[in-house]
């Protein structure tokens, strides 16, 4: 399972540490945010990242993925229709 977030302010950055720290990982979609609030959020994301182990991948602009060690990505075998 992967966890997708869209957060609409910094306030919300609390939910991506909980999924993280408890091992799932992440999506944040930050591109509804201003520029200023989403380098906050990537800040975050890069300590939580440091703190607790993981990897931190950009998958387009702000949009990235958090790993938490223990967690791995399989890509999907279906095609869309």
């Amino acid at each position: 399972m992967i966890k997708t977030l869209r957060p609409r302010d910094y306030n919300e950055a609390i939910y991506v540490g909980h999924y993280f720290r408890t091992g799932i990982p992440v999506v944040m979609d930050l591109t509804q945010l201003p520029d200023g609030e989403a380098q906050q959020f990537i800040d975050f994301a890069a300590g939580l990242v440091c703190g607790r182990g993981g990897d931190m991948e950009r998958l387009a602009p702000k949009m990235f993925l958090l790993l938490p060690s223990r967690a791995s990505v399989q890509p999907s075998t279906t095609v869309p229709v």
